[in-house]
């Protein structure tokens, strides 16, 4: 009886965190990135952009999400998810001068 509680146990744990399986189907949505709002990151690497879903059960939804590397507007991106959305970017530091 106790390995059988053990086997249940394991395969529970194989399942990972609860919003994993929603990330595992392989499946990606397309966004167009329509603005760009500005640069964060500690040293400023990542761009955070406004971007409008075209695919999936969120179509039409416009979305703020982080981007690391080169983009422009009018470019794609290829999201895992749709549901969650990046944080604002509080302050307006623009190479050093506040604005």
């Amino acid at each position: 009886m106790a390995k059988t509680q053990q086997k249940g146990k394991e395969q529970q744990k194989q399942t990972g965190s609860k919003g994993s399986d929603r990330l595992v189907s392989g499946e990606a949505v397309s966004a167009l990135v329509q603005e760009l709002i500005g640069r964060t990151g500690f040293r400023g690497e990542i761009t955070q952009v406004k971007s409008l879903v075209e695919e999936g059960k969120d179509k039409g939804r416009a979305m703020r999400r982080n981007v690391k590397g080169p983009v422009r507007i009018g470019d794609f991106l290829m999201l895992r998810e749709t549901e969650i959305e990046a944080r604002k970017i509080k302050s307006k530091v623009s190479k050093g001068a506040y604005t």
